[in-house]
Order: structure tokens, then sequence, then C-alpha cells
């Protein structure tokens, strides 16, 4: 395990890493956090949620289901200073590559020569489909930028050298929340099917409905199947990604309601997937998490194979399907091939009840009528499949109950251990480096940096960040009753207002 070797006490007992984890939205905090115990296991965590339109909510920091000694929310300024306070040895940052950008000058400034500064981790929270070029470069000038899979990497190290920036920080490893038991058929018990939704994919309200209704009529043709509508958030909550057309609100409005079998649900991925048999989806993450498991899995071709909805990724991976298809009985396979180079070959067979030790996992079920929502269990039902792919020698299934990856000690993480080890072991580390500079980039960066409230130079501008002592009690409570207030109208304005507007301009 990786250790601090950053201050004048280095020469004593060796003690756990300091790592802080800075995430803007719950899946990000999900990757943050699971990628820094997978780097550092055994570290003490400290989180910090940047202030934002998708801050999540305790409920969906409870789902997530990773707990850091202490959790604050905080703006790009305010954790600049907490990290020059407090001297972590690794920071995970765990954002859009705007504010990565960011926070990255923000480091530069505060240690602009060498120095005992931390070593900065940045990374992917799952498939990178769009502004590759955009995102990556924002997040260059970390000491390691994690790529998920042999794949990513490749592209990584490809855009960096295109641009001439050194490549180096490119280190392959794996989601780190892929895990829990391999999938297993059982051919006596009920089935179930988990469509995985997504907030943005797609966008408009005609697609959405028609998705939800192909979901509700895969329940009617197969009365047998337990069709979950696995949701992201509840309404009032926001992701990464905008939500102008919530599920919850299409399901009231579907053509005699939602059939007895077919349910809307929330809950934690990978407990989810505990009882699933078939997982569809467009394009989200949670497909690769079912490969990994050995699941059937069908990314969805009804609206066509498009960059715009990223299920061109999955060309290749023998998942492209139809609901037609699905609903005659088509249970798609991955192709190992692709498996591999994606990082997601599938764990050896493992009985689910020995890997999860409680079984099926419980899923909030959401009400289509007034909201509220009810406690269903979900049923452990496998569909009658081809023989699965098999997975990489000496791969294991032990579940992570938070949902990390299995391999605990094992070797996908070794690379990125190694370098972190490395970086700690150094007296100093140099200034960080970002590609974009006022040179680079005269006009791109100030803008970015100006939007989290920095100069030019990475430097906080006045008033950015609290100075003196504490608020009180009541002040923090009144500024988070305002907060919460301006982030409810905010998704008010999303959800509501502005497809409004945009109905009316189109009239």
């Amino acid at each position: 395990m990786p250790v601090s070797n950053r201050s004048a006490q280095r020469s004593a007992p060796r003690s756990p890493l300091r790592v802080a984890v800075l995430a803007d939205s719950d899946t990000r905090w999900k990757w943050g956090a699971l990628t820094a115990r997978r780097l550092a296991p055994g570290h003490r965590l400290t989180g910090h949620l940047l202030r934002g339109r998708a801050t999540p909510t305790a409920r969906q920091l409870g789902e997530v289901g990773v707990r850091a000694d202490r959790l604050t929310e905080v703006t790009c300024a305010e954790f600049l200073a907490d990290i020059e306070r407090e001297r972590y040895d690794v920071v995970v940052l765990a954002l859009v590559g705007g504010a990565v950008q960011a926070v990255l000058h923000g480091v530069r400034a505060l240690w602009p020569d060498p120095a005992a500064r931390p070593v900065i981790v940045t990374g992917y929270v799952g498939v990178v489909y769009e502004k590759l070029a955009d995102g990556l470069l924002l997040r260059h000038g970390a000491d390691l930028v994690l790529a998920n899979s042999r794949h990513d990497a490749q592209r990584f190290r490809a855009v960096y050298e295109g641009v001439g920036a050194d490549a180096g920080c490119v280190t392959e490893t794996v989601l780190p929340f892929l895990g829990g038991a391999a999938y297993e058929p059982a051919g006596s018990r009920a089935t179930t099917v988990v469509f995985a939704v997504q907030p943005s994919v797609p966008e408009s309200r005609a697609d959405r409905a028609y998705l939800l209704e192909r979901a509700a009529g895969h329940a009617r043709l197969h009365p047998d199947r337990e069709v979950l509508v696995k949701l992201r958030s509840r309404p009032g909550e926001h992701t990464t990604h905008l939500e102008e057309q919530p599920y919850q609100r299409l399901a009231a409005k579907v053509p005699g309601g939602l059939p007895a079998n077919c349910r809307l649900a929330y809950g934690n991925m990978g407990e989810v997937l505990d009882g699933a048999d078939l997982l569809v989806t467009v394009s989200s993450t949670a497909a690769l998490e079912s490969l990994h498991r050995g699941i059937p899995t069908a990314v969805l071709t009804d609206l066509g194979i498009r960059e715009a909805l990223g299920n061109h990724h999955f060309l290749g991976s023998g998942c492209l399907a139809s609901w037609d298809q699905l609903d005659a009985g088509l249970l798609p396979q991955g192709d190992p091939e692709w498996l591999a180079a994606q990082g997601v070959a599938p764990l050896a067979t493992t009985p689910r009840a020995a890997a999860t030790g409680a079984g099926a996992a419980d899923v909030a079920e959401a009400a289509t009528g007034a909201g509220a929502a009810d406690v269903a269990e979900a049923a452990t039902a496998p569909l009658a499949t081809a023989p699965r792919v098999a997975g990489a020698a000496g791969a294991t299934a032990a579940a992570d109950p938070a949902g990390a990856a299995a391999d605990e000690d094992g070797e996908v993480f070794a690379a990125a251990r190694d370098r972190l080890a490395a970086l700690l072991e150094l007296p100093g580390l140099p200034p960080v480096a970002p590609y974009y500079t006022l040179t680079t980039a005269p006009r791109y960066l100030p803008g970015i940096l100006a939007r989290h409230h920095l100069a030019a130079d990475g430097t906080p501008l006045p008033g950015a960040a609290r100075e003196g002592a504490e608020p009180s009690r009541l002040r923090r409570r009144l500024r988070s009753h305002l907060r919460d207030a301006a982030r409810g109208l905010y998704r008010h304005g999303v959800q509501r207002v502005a497809p409004l507007i945009r109905r009316m301009g189109e009239l």
C-alpha cells in the first residue's frame, strides 16, 4: 500500500495516506471515492462536494453507499484553501473537465515551484463517447489521468501526443465500481429485466416516451417477467446531466398505465444488478457493469446508432439490439475481444447468494401518481440463456459492499498504485503543467477559470473564499436553505419552464 512520505515525520512510523476527493455529482462521487479506495486501501478519506447545480442530496449520497471520514460542500476557491492548509497526500478530482482545469491552475498557483504538494489524480466516470479531445486536454496537468480500459488509454495518449503534450500521465485501470456477483442462471425463479435509463439520452420527450412505452409493452408481452425501469434520481434531484423530461412524469401518461409487472425503481445499480437477468439501456455505463458480471445486455438501436446517443461506443460489442428483438426472446451476449479491450472481461461464475450475503437487493419503487415511494424487493430472476463468455483466468467475484471491483488486491490497479507510490517517494513534485495556458489558449482558459472565480493566474478572485471566523450555525443553516431553494428554482426552470418555452417557439 502506498504510504505518505511528504513531511518531516516521514522517518517516523508510516501512517495511512490522507486522501481528498472533490466531486460535483453523485456518480462522480462514487467514481472518485471508489478510485481512492482502490489506489490507497486503508486511507483516510475527506470528501468535498463542489457547490453547483448537480450537488448531490443526502439521499443520493446514501444510495451510492460510499462514506467519507468528513464530507463538506465547497466552492473551488474554498477547496484550494483546504488542500493548502491540510496538506493531503493525494487529491482525486472527480469533476467535469472545466472544473478539473480550474483546480489544476489553482494548484499551480499554490505551488509554482517544486514542492511537497499532493499527487493529483483524475479521470472519467464511465463511457467516453463525446468531446474526447476537449475533455482530455482540460484534464491534462494531473499527475495521473486514469483510463478505464486499454482502448481508452490508447485514445488518451493519441490525443496528448497529437498536441505535443506529455502523455506519461495516462494510466490504464478499470472502472472502480465493476464487481458484484457473477451472473448465473437459475431456471426456476421469475425473470427480471432492468431498463437503465439516462437523464439526457435521448433528449426528446417523444423518444423517451417511446422507450418507456416499449418497456411497458415488453412487460405486457412477458407477464412472467419483472421489468424494472431503473431511474437515476427522484423528482427535484439532478445528476451529472440535466433531465428535462423525467421518466416519473412520462410514466403517468403511458396509455393504460404501467402494467403490474413494470415498475419505476431507485437504488444502487450494483444492488439492482444482483437480481437482473437482462440489462437494457441506450448507452449507460450500467451496460459495462452488467457485461462485467456476464449478464445478458442489450444496447438499444431503436433510435438509431448515433454519436449523439452514445450507443456507437458499443459497435462490435455484440450487444446492439432493438426492443422488437428483445420481445422475440433475444438475449445479447458480449463479444470476448471487445470486452477485453474495454476492461470488462466477465467474472468467473459464482453463485449470487455466496457473493452478496443477503441475496436480492431492496429497490425503492417510485409511485407514478403522487410521487410516494414504496419499497419493492427486486426479484432474482435469471433468464434461460446461452452460455456466457468465459471470464479471464483467475478472475474472482468477491462482492464489495460499495460496488468496488472484485480484485481487491489484484493487478488491475497495480500500475496506478505503483506510479502513485513512486510519486509519493519523491521529496517534492514539479509544478503541475496543464496543456492549456495563457499562451496556448489565451481566449479559452480565462473564461474557464472565471466561471470558478479564479483569476487568469489561478489565484482566487477577491471574495471567492471566505476568510475569518466560521459563520454561526444559524447563518450556515440559512445559507443551506437559500442554496436549496435556488437549486429548486433552477430545476423547476429546467424541467418545467424550458420545455414549455421550447414548445412555444416551435409553434
